[in-house]
């Protein structure tokens, strides 16, 4: 690997060795997208492109990057979380990979949209977005810039609704695929990676004993099973709200505890919004709840929990660990909040296993890979993840594992197509 000219705005260029250690790490667990990177270092279908992506800028994110840039595409990259960036990796994309890479874990608000301005200064013709924040700066500060693209691709369940809504007011200008939708993604890395690296961060930043603990999921969407599964698995006792009845009814079936979020508010220890929505943790429930409550979230902005109110109900607050900032309520209770009410999985820890971040990107290569393909054939519009490249991503992954499933035999396939046979 030959140093490159730097590009971007990075933390510190002198952690680009580190970056190299861990990308690599994590490209040993990602063998779908090797064998995708592969491919396209031979077929370079993405040759001539411009591409702006708006992530999370870590080691998985980075093989991604790598991937795309094997098949010929020109990237810019920004951080799609002011707490999620690796400095390290970020430095080693800038310095080793030469990927104009603009992030800075604890960027501001300021900084953080700065950012965003520079990889659209890329002038996209395929966005990548995890929230939808590049997406909807694109449309409302940057229009001139849409003639140029092709299509885009999301990453997460809150981007997918807020491009769904776009649609809906017949604002957004050009096809994305909701990457979040694939079976691959949402079965896997919402379930099994969120589940998996929400716990490691609270732990990370507290310390706590997970065993006996009255944990409250709110939210029981996928990132809510997986949390709620893998707290019960450390012997937590699990609680779970809800405003969908079925997904309620479905938490009760599974052996969790459900009830109203003030009901949980007047039990609960550790607090994990996990919806998408706003204020989930309002001001009711914070008034409601035990000194020494612990506060997460691992939605995918910090507005689940009203930090708002939660800062007016206060007298003071101070940071007593890092990611952890202990608010003094005016009634002498005690209140934690952890990494600001980011994602706290990756505010202080890695984010998701390399693993199940494999399937997630692979997904995210193919789908831009169709884009590609299909330019000028798609209507502006969110669309799925095409059924094929859903199913290839999980045989490439039981593959990887050594897992051999079986197919339907010629006469199978025939009886399951027919509506004539019968009893």
């Amino acid at each position: 690997m030959t140093t490159r000219k730097a590009k971007g705005q990075v933390k510190d260029l002198s952690l680009s060795k580190d970056g190299v250690n861990r990308i690599e790490w994590a490209e040993r667990e990602m063998p779908v997208l090797r064998l995708i990177r592969q491919r396209f270092a031979k077929e370079k279908p993405l040759a001539g492109l411009r591409l702006s992506a708006c992530l999370h800028v870590t080691s998985e994110t980075a093989n991604l990057a790598l991937t795309l840039q094997s098949g010929g595409a020109d990237l810019a990259l920004c951080a799609s979380n002011p707490l999620s960036t690796q400095d390290d990796v970020a430095a080693a994309l800038s310095r080793e990979y030469g990927i104009g890479t603009y992030a800075i874990k604890g960027e501001d608000n300021e900084t953080y949209y700065q950012h965003i301005n520079a990889a659209l200064e890329h002038k996209p013709n395929i966005t990548l977005d995890d929230g939808a924040d590049l997406v909807t700066l694109l449309h409302k500060e940057r229009s001139a810039l849409l003639k140029e693209v092709i299509g885009g691709t999301e990453e997460t369940t809150t981007g997918v609704i807020r491009l769904n809504a776009m649609a809906q007011d017949k604002r957004l200008r050009y096809p994305i695929v909701a990457v979040n939708d694939a079976e691959t993604k949402h079965f896997f890395d919402n379930r099994y990676g969120t589940g998996q690296s929400t716990l490691d961060g609270i732990t990370r930043a507290t310390n706590i004993l997970w065993a006996g603990r009255r944990v409250v999921v709110c939210g029981y969407g996928w990132c809510g099973r997986g949390i709620a599964s893998r707290a019960r698995g450390l012997g937590a006792q699990v609680i779970v709200t809800e405003i969908n009845p079925v997904r309620g009814l479905e938490a009760v079936m599974d052996g969790f505890q459900v009830m109203s979020g003030l009901e949980a508010a007047r039990t609960g220890e550790v607090f994990i919004t996990v919806t998408g929505g706003l204020h989930t943790i309002g001001q009711e429930h914070l008034s409601a709840m035990a000194s020494g409550a612990i506060l997460a979230n691992s939605g995918h902005f910090n507005v689940e929990i009203d930090i708002p109110a939660l800062e007016a109900m206060s007298a003071g607050h101070r940071t007593v660990r890092p990611f952890v900032e202990e608010y003094q309520t005016k009634d002498g209770r005690k209140l934690y909040l952890l990494g600001e009410g980011r994602l706290i999985n990756l505010a202080a820890a890695e984010g998701h296993p390399s693993a199940v971040m494999d399937m997630s990107f692979a997904n995210q290569a193919l789908s831009v890979e169709y884009l590609v393909k299909n330019r000028g054939k798609l209507e502006p519009g969110v669309y799925p993840v095409p059924p094929a490249t859903d199913a290839e991503v999980g045989r490439l992954k039981l593959l990887s594992m050594g897992i051999h499933i079986d197919k339907l035999t010629p006469a199978q396939k025939r009886y399951q197509e027919s509506w004539e046979e019968g009893t």
